[in-house]
């Protein structure tokens, strides 16, 4: 299967490209009308990511499912339909998923694996994209200024 729709991270942005099955393995799982995009950004940023969205639990919903690709050491937020066509937050990368892929279940990911981090079933639907932009500028700050204290 082949990834379509829009991968905004720029070379320089050290965004890990988005993997094909990663970008197309969420439609089905999901069971939206439509299919949610993606958005991809680093494992490290992504977790901080979680735990500050999750900690704001005030935050538009919190956070909905996430997958882990162990290959690609990333996360992927789903997103609702559309965000990717405005996306522009650097060291991420968001892509349309076109409604294509294959169920993960809610079976978690083992080491070096793609699967879920959190599961549909788990959390709410789509993690809304403000909140997530927000978490991840935060994020960034955070992994900044503990590798500076090293």
């Amino acid at each position: 299967m082949e990834s379509t729709g829009t991968n905004t991270a720029p070379v320089s942005s050290g965004a890990t490209p988005v993997p094909a099955a990663t970008a197309v393995a969420v439609a089905l799982a999901v069971g939206t009308a439509e299919a949610p995009d993606l958005v991809t950004v680093p494992t490290r940023q992504g977790l901080e990511a979680v735990d500050i969205i999750r900690r704001a639990a005030s935050l538009a919903g919190g956070v909905g499912p996430v997958l882990h690709d162990g290959s690609g050491d990333t996360l992927g937020f789903l997103v609702p339909p559309g965000t990717a066509d405005a996306w522009d937050m650097p060291g991420s990368a968001c892509t349309q998923t076109n409604g294509r892929g294959m169920r993960f279940d809610d079976v978690s990911p083992a080491a070096g694996d793609t699967g879920w981090l959190l599961p549909p079933e788990a959390v709410g639907p789509v993690t809304d994209p403000d909140v997530l932009r927000a978490a991840l500028g935060e994020a960034a700050r955070l992994i900044e200024a503990a590798d500076n204290c090293r």
